[in-house]
Formats: C-alpha cells, sequence, structure tokens
C-alpha cells in the first residue's frame, strides 16, 4: 500500500465556528488503513438526518454557518470528510484518488453508520458523488438540499467556466485553498479563510484536492459516467421525495444555467432558491440558506 498522510490534529485547533468533536472510522469496508472524519451532530434518533457532502477543496467546515441552524430544529447532521481532505487521511498517491474511491466510500459511510431518512445536501463534488447514492438504496434517502452542483455524465459538453477552472487548477498544483476561498466569500474572516488550508501541510497533502478537476466525467467512457447518466434518468422517472434547490448567483462554473438545468433534471423540483450575493461556495451564506431549506422540507 502506498503511504498515507494524516494531518497533524493540532492544526484544527481553535478553528472559528467550528468545535465539533471529531468521529473516526479506521477499518470501513474496502478501505483498510484509511481513517476516515465526520461530525456528527444533533440526536441520533432524530427523525431526519442531514447527510452533508463537501466538494473541492473544501472539507467539513464547509458546513459550520448551516449546522446550528439544523440541528436546533430537532436535526441529525452527519458531515464527513472525503479522503484526502479535512481530517481524514490522505493518500500520498494522487492515482489513488478516483472517481469510484470517492463514491463507493461516501456509500459504505451510510450502510456503516445505518443512516435513514436522509436529507442528501451536496454541493460541488459532494453532488457528482452524492447524486449516484439515492438509487442504489432509495430506502434511506428521503430529501434533496442541492446547491450548486451538477451531474458528471460524460454525454453534456463542459462549460468554459470549468475548463478553465481545470487549467488554472492544474498549472497551480499546490493550490492556494484559504486564498481561493477568500477570493470567493469576500465576508470571510483572515482565520476562517485560513481554516480551509488547515487540512494542508504542504502540497504532498493536496492530492485530493490536485485530481478532483481531472475526474470530471468529459466523455460518456470515463469513469462515473454512465452511473451518473443512471442517476439521471432515475431522478427523472423514480425520484418521489421533496427536493430543496439553492444557487449562488455568483458562480461562474456551477451558477443558475447548470442549477436550471438540475431543476429539469430532478422530478417534481421546484425552482431554484436563489442567493444573490452567493458565489460557488454557497453555504458560506449558510443560515439564511439553511433555514429556508428547512421551510421547504
Amino acid at each position: 500500500m502506498s503511504a498515507v498522510l494524516r494531518t497533524p490534529d493540532e492544526r484544527f485547533a481553535n478553528l472559528p465556528g467550528y468545535t465539533y468533536a471529531p468521529h473516526f472510522i479506521s477499518d470501513l469496508e474496502g478501505y483498510a488503513g484509511l481513517r476516515v472524519h465526520y461530525v456528527d451532530e444533533g440526536p441520533r434518533d432524530a427523525a431526519k438526518v442531514f447527510l452533508c457532502l463537501h466538494g473541492q477543496p473544501t472539507w467539513s467546515y464547509l458546513y459550520r454557518r448551516m449546522l446550528p441552524v439544523i440541528t436546533a430544529a430537532g436535526h441529525r447532521v452527519v458531515a464527513p470528510d472525503l479522503l484526502g481532505f479535512g481530517r481524514s487521511d490522505k493518500p500520498a498517491d494522487d492515482a489513488r484518488y478516483t472517481f469510484m474511491f470517492h463514491r463507493n466510500l461516501l456509500k459504505n459511510l451510510v450502510e456503516r453508520l445505518d443512516l435513514k431518512n436522509v436529507v442528501l445536501t451536496v454541493q460541488d463534488w459532494g453532488g457528482l458523488l452524492g447524486l449516484t447514492l439515492p438509487m442504489d438504496m432509495p430506502d434511506r434517502f428521503s430529501s434533496l438540499f442541492i446547491m450548486n452542483t451538477a451531474l458528471g455524465t460524460g454525454d453534456v459538453p463542459l462549460g468554459q467556466g470549468f475548463l478553465d477552472w481545470r487549467a488554472y487548477s492544474n498549472r497551480n498544483p499546490d493550490l492556494a485553498v484559504g486564498k481561493l476561498l477568500a477570493r470567493s466569500c469576500p465576508h470571510l474572516t483572515s482565520a476562517e479563510a485560513a481554516a480551509y488550508d488547515a487540512p494542508f501541510p504542504d502540497a504532498a497533502f493536496k492530492g485530493g484536492v490536485r485530481r478532483f478537476p481531472n475526474l470530471v466525467p468529459d466523455n460518456p467512457e470515463a469513469e462515473g459516467a454512465a452511473l451518473s447518466r443512471r442517476a439521471r434518468e432515475w431522478f427523472q422517472t423514480e425520484w418521489a421525495g421533496r427536493t430543496f434547490m439553492a444557487v449562488g448567483m455568483k458562480d461562474p462554473v456551477l451558477g443558475p444555467p447548470v442549477m436550471r438545468a438540475m431543476a429539469r433534471i430532478i422530478r417534481n423540483c421546484p425552482p431554484p432558491h436563489e442567493v444573490a450575493e452567493g458565489g460557488h461556495f454557497v453555504q458560506e451564506w449558510g443560515e439564511e440558506v439553511a433555514r429556508t431549506a428547512l421551510a421547504v422540507l
């Protein structure tokens, strides 16, 4: 097995707005030797479980503004860090990170934690991966809470905004994560922006960050594309749960046009809730978004 990096715990001390106790699983089926971190807040017997999935290059810290609103309403929140991100372990070999490596991790985690009546809460890669889950475990998912994301079906041309992002990421293998978040979310304090750098002491820890833009299926034969097409058809024809969709209107990559297309895919999806000042990382405007979602869901 290739080397595995683990971010020192002290890098996660005293992060603003993030005081949640860590939870770890080190023996997840298919991921022996890899420690997966997740936040688990609210009553274990809550009627609803909000499964909050982050994307690139973030981690569960992204949900810190939403989490208190959701738990105050009596719900449970489970927010994992994908391998390569946050407090989860980080394989040193970039090639370990594939579409199915991440997708199967999430599937196995849902089964391991025996999550039921799940509100699937997703953004960015959280959606590309997470939206392929309900069709394979429909008894576990009751609602969708979707923000600035898409399905990677491989049969729809990728937008120029994404292609520019992929090129930029490939030119910057040591991506300045905190600076990126600060540009996208100008209301962040310097300490909040720095919290997004906490998982990554140096470039060696950023294999998962580097790989994601190149994992987006860009042709019908790409890994994950057929799975995503199957999910698209299932949401069009079989989905029977409630859906809430929010869109950060200033997102140049997965903004209003992409989200309107997503709304057409999902059976009985209402028009997206528009966050006028929100960008790609719409959870950073999360208090208002969470309150609106709870009123709908």
